[in-house]
């Protein structure tokens, strides 16, 4: 097998893993720099960021090593994937790796919304709605990818047979997922809705025996190797779709605790050279900050919804918009997002625009305020920065693309209001009366707009970039203030918005499963992920919220759940004006006519089900 190398020098930050190129698979070698977060007073996080650069020998594919092959040339959006690890995992991309390469019990249709079967091929459910069981496929086997023979290969146990997928294992990953110990942030899509969840998931880590006992609380069960059994605190119509979930695929527990025959990797279990995987497809290459491939795994036996690969690898390579345009333009890249300065030109292009498809997803491009830090903290200003935005001249200008979105919850979500049923509802632009409010407010403080220090903080990105400094301009404008934008990366962007030190955060919601439950309760309920950002856990209008999202969960009366949660989304977005609302998503994006797709309304693509006939 033939490579050709190249030398990059670079910086980086935070973790690193250094792989250099040969014919063997190497043995990553993990540099370990951390970030300083620290508020007033306080630090959030004892440590140091360390610059280092170092030289990496980056292997790039022989053209003859690609010949024959059906590769799908992707980008990966402008950063390193922060994790592939289920548990950690909390971005699109990182997401649809993950489901790429396993399989849950069930899954979405990408199309549809629909759930489908996954390595479950049947299901049953209590009378009481509370407990589900699921039988698995039994032919499947966790795979990985060996360097040497330059091939996937099935995973052996300790006797020599292949490693075969089993209830066990998808035990093992939901209980890894909820052990406070793996400090998952997607356990709490999880907490309030399996039995025995929350009290394993919030318990102390010091006592090794009452966790242990906590964790056999859990409400799953293995039954026998082929049949697994959940158990749920109360019926709901979203519990199945939980299963569904990323946070609850099958994991490797020899190859992360270790085993008689395998050294415990913990956490880097998903480092190239280690990862093992079950899917349709499995990590074969990840050169952090430059591209991951993903290989064809050809035990994966196919089934009428997940079927066999007809792509034989997946290449993503980490690339801002405008370079994977250019790219794109180039012929080395299938598909690309649209820059909004060439948009029209795309459009205009007698070629190009036969190549352009609108994806809509269902989720949300929002402002996150910080409810604790001036003056964010007071919902006059709150109230008056989200009124004083012009969400329409967003979509047609800066965006062109995406639907104004007056509230939050995207109205294609089961039990969401629809606007056109609840035209008054939510946040409009009326720069009038923001003004209004925030001249009440400064009034009240004996303060000057240009006194007024804002920062809105967003993740490196052309288009985050563009939207910042346009709702900047309207701040200005409709306001007369100033304020501050500050962008980073996204691995340090994450951890900064969680430790909440600035006033506002650009933010995103997809959903996981389609029910206006997963954007309202499981985003905004107590311990919910964007709680750590906001910080909105009290009060007359949080308990009324709650009490609303709380009854509409259990509501099965559509008219009545949708009256719910309008009244919900009312305080969320107005009476509180906890966040800002811009726009529901819907995306023009540039592909190659050899590639057939399936272009998807989750958020998540099915690699498997597309082709590339050249």
């Amino acid at each position: 097998m033939s490579r050709k190398s190249r030398l990059i020098l670079f910086t980086f930050l935070v973790v690193f893993s250094i792989i250099a190129a040969s014919c063997q698979q190497p043995t990553p070698e993990r540099i370990v720099e951390t970030i300083v977060v620290e508020k007033e007073g306080e630090t959030v996080i004892v440590t140091q960021v360390v610059e280092k650069t170092v030289e990496v020998e980056v292997a790039v594919p022989a053209p003859d090593e690609d010949a024959g092959k059906k590769i799908l040339k992707i980008t990966g959006g402008a950063s390193d994937l922060p994790t592939i690890d289920p548990p950690h995992a909390s971005q699109n991309m990182e997401v649809q790796v993950i489901g790429s390469n396993s399989i849950g019990l069930v899954r979405q249709n990408e199309t549809t919304a629909d759930l489908e079967n996954g390595m479950a091929l049947s299901y049953e459910v209590s009378d009481d709605g509370l407990v589900f069981t699921f039988h698995l496929m039994d032919n499947v086997p966790w795979v990985k990818w060996d360097a040497n023979l330059g091939e996937v290969v099935t995973v052996k146990n300790c006797e020599g047979n292949d490693r075969m997928v089993t209830a066990d294992d998808f035990k093992y990953g939901i209980l890894r997922t909820l052990d406070p110990r793996t400090a998952a942030e997607y356990a709490y899509v999880l907490t309030p809705y399996l039995a025995g969840a929350n009290e394993y998931n919030s318990a102390s880590i010091d006592d090794e025996e009452a966790l242990a006992e906590l964790a056999a609380g859990v409400g799953v069960e293995v039954v026998d190797p082929q049949t697994i059994r959940y158990t749920f605190n109360s019926p709901g119509i979203y519990n199945v779709n939980l299963l569904s979930l990323w946070v609850t695929h099958a994991q490797p527990s020899w190859l992360i605790d270790g085993d008689d025959c395998t050294d415990a990797h913990g956490d880097r279990w998903t480092e190239q050279g280690f990862y093992q995987g079950y899917g349709p497809y499995t990590l074969k290459e990840w050169y952090h900050d430059f591209y991951m491939t993903l290989v064809k795994n050809p035990f994966w036996p196919g089934t009428d919804d997940v079927p066999v690969s007809k792509i034989d690898e997946i290449r993503i390579t980490f690339l801002d918009l405008s370079t994977a345009f250019a790219e794109f333009e180039a012929g080395n890249l299938d598909s690309s997002g649209i820059p909004t300065g060439d948009q029209d030109r795309v459009m205009a292009d007698p070629e190009y625009s036969k190549m352009v498809e609108q994806t809509y997803t269902l989720g949300t491009e929002f402002y996150a305020f910080n409810t604790l830090l001036p003056p964010t903290d007071d919902v006059r200003v709150r109230l008056a920065l989200s009124m004083s935005i012009d969400r329409q001249a967003i979509v047609d200008n800066v965006n062109k693309s995406g639907i104004p979105a007056p509230f939050f919850t995207n109205p294609g979500a089961a039990g969401a209001p629809k606007p056109e049923l609840y035209p008054d509802l939510g946040i409009k632009y009326d720069p009038t009366a923001a003004k209004a409010l925030l001249d009440e407010y400064l009034a009240e403080k004996g303060i000057t707009a240009d006194e007024l220090k804002i920062v809105l903080m967003f993740n490196t990105s052309e288009m985050h970039n563009k939207r910042a400094e346009a709702v900047q301009a309207m701040w200005k404008e409709n306001l007369g203030i100033t304020v501050e934008l500050v962008n980073q990366e996204l691995k340090v962007y994450l951890p900064a918005r969680t430790a909440g030190l600035e006033n506002i955060y650009r933010s995103s919601w997809v959903q996981d499963y389609p029910d206006t439950n997963n954007f309202l309760f499981d985003v905004f309920g107590p311990g919910a992920g964007y709680q750590g950002v906001i910080d909105w856990t009290e009060g007359e209008t949080y308990d009324e919220f709650l009490s609303l999202i709380t009854q509409a969960a259990t509501e099965t009366d559509p008219d009545a759940r949708q009256d719910l949660y309008a009244e919900a989304e009312n305080i969320l977005v107005y009476e509180e004006a906890a966040v800002a609302p811009l726009y529901w998503y819907s995306t023009p994006v540039l592909v190659q006519p050899y590639v057939i797709d399936l272009p998807s309304i989750t958020g998540y693509d099915h690699w498997e089900k597309w082709d590339i006939q050249k």
